[in-house]
């Protein structure tokens, strides 16, 4: 089948949606670079540290709980233009930004954005994928993500060396942005790749699967027909879709009610919710801090954190060559488990590496496994399994439902990391984070089937009860 579709621009559709992961990204770890400097502007204490941090979430939970309703009524393409255009409001009002209360607004803003293109542009993306690589091209949002992460981390990384040298001190209007206030440049460099996302977002068509279900055919077939030259395959796959969404006939809401459907959505909840307890936001959010903590100056740990991207970004490269042959549980199950093993032995370390002499290098070498371990399961699964476990009529709610739970448990974690650090210690959260591995790990095992190679049409009839 893939022999038989326009893979280049199949590819070219999927990176141009993948932008929006990088704007998620970069928007969610550059955060990390600048709590230090924020805390001490605003005299902020812990509470209000989590506040800063978790404001966004909250903006979040705000987009994405209305995103899928929207990506269902105005479709998938509209909803990250409005991502796009929210991200560059965000990074231009945090700039600028004259109080502490319009900074949260704006980072509020900055998180809307967020929580609908992490809807839209996964859905999108397997939505014009052939099976065959359908993992290998959604897991590229989750790669530009993970360059978004790294952006944010050598942006910071930048910002401060120019600091440390002086070159924008006497450089006018520049100088707030790039020496005094450092913070304004690190969070205000988003608006480029923003626009940048804006304009390219003006080349691709909608999702054709979306025209169909609201029965636009003749578009549909026009973008069907690009993605499959074989017009015989593209007629095929119109009635592939049209035949499917015969079969449910209530509303969105409606669907809920049947447990058929319910089932699907309720795990993907599970996996969305869990996988943010599991310590991979703690490490990105906090990291120079949780380095700190283990003895390093803040460039020290700051470069630490570059190392930590870097291998982010590596690893979710191979996840992306693997994904479709090996399989979205198999990978699940592989980094997951190396995931529990150096989260207790990160544990370990803050708790008895000092008697032992252990050095801080040990904790980098430990948190790079850990790294690896996540990057290539949980986070290069979940946006993959949640874009192509639901029904075409209902992926848009699914898919909300699914977020929202996801939201949540990263607004708890970004506003909780600080407690759990002072009152558990590092010793006592990474423990923590070690153990919700283990339920993960189960709803995986027992209630997710593999979905690898397998249409969305196909994996609509297994919920359904059609397939085996």
């Amino acid at each position: 089948m893939i022999a038989e579709t326009s893979l280049r621009y199949i590819v070219f559709l999927a990176l141009i949606a993948a932008v929006g992961g990088f704007l998620f990204g970069y928007d969610t770890a550059v955060i990390s670079g600048t709590i230090g400097q924020v805390s001490t502007q605003y005299a902020l204490d812990a509470l209000a540290q989590g506040w800063y941090v978790g404001c966004a979430l909250l903006g979040s939970i705000l987009g994405v709980s209305i995103a899928g309703r929207l990506a269902d009524t105005v479709g998938r393409k509209n909803v990250m233009i409005l991502s796009a255009l929210l991200f560059a409001v965000s990074s231009l009002g945090c700039a600028l930004a004259g109080s502490f209360f319009s900074l949260i607004t704006y980072r509020i803003i900055g998180g809307a954005g967020i929580g609908m293109v992490s809807i839209a542009s996964p859905m999108y993306i397997s939505e014009v994928a052939p099976s065959g690589i359908r993992g290998s091209l959604v897991s590229l949002y989750q790669l530009a993500i993970t360059i978004g992460f790294l952006a944010a981390y050598l942006v910071n990384y930048q910002l401060l060396n120019w600091v440390a040298s002086g070159v924008f001190r006497t450089s006018g209007p520049w100088s707030l942005f790039f020496y005094e206030e450092v913070w304004r440049g690190m969070l205000g460099m988003e608006l480029l790749p923003s626009l940048f996302f804006l304009a390219i977002l003006m080349l691709i068509p909608e999702s054709p699967r979306w025209l169909v279900i609201r029965k636009r055919l003749p578009e549909a077939a026009r973008v069907f027909g690009k993605l499959y030259p074989d017009g015989r395959i593209a007629t095929q796959k119109i009635s592939e879709v049209q035949e499917q969404a015969a079969k449910i006939s209530e509303t969105n809401l409606g669907l809920l009610k049947n447990p058929k459907i319910l089932r699907p959505v309720l795990y993907g909840m599970g996996i969305a919710v869990l996988g943010q307890f599991m310590g991979v936001n703690a490490v990105l959010y906090y990291g120079p801090g949780i380095f700190e903590q283990s003895g390093l100056s803040d460039g020290d740990a700051l470069f630490y954190q570059v190392m930590v991207g870097l291998v982010n970004v590596v690893t979710t490269i191979l996840a992306l060559l693997i994904i479709d042959r090996v399989g979205r549980k198999k990978l699940v199950y592989f980094g997951v488990s190396g995931m529990i093993i150096s989260l207790f032995l990160i544990s370990f370390y803050f708790q008895f590496g000092d008697s032992l002499g252990w050095s801080s290098l040990v904790l980098l070498v430990l948190f790079l496994v850990y790294i690896f371990s996540t990057a290539i399961s949980i986070s290069a699964v979940i946006f993959v399994l949640l874009s192509e476990m639901y029904p075409n009529k209902i992926r848009g709610l699914a898919m909300s439902m699914a977020g929202f739970s996801l939201w949540v448990g990263t607004f708890l974690v970004g506003q909780l990391t600080p407690w759990f650090l002072e009152k558990l210690g590092p010793s006592g959260t990474f423990l923590f984070f070690a153990l919700m591995c283990f339920p993960y790990l189960y709803i995986i095992w027992r209630k997710i089937p593999e979905t690898a190679g397998r249409s969305l049409e196909d994996i609509e009839s297994y919920w359904l009860g059609d397939k085996n």
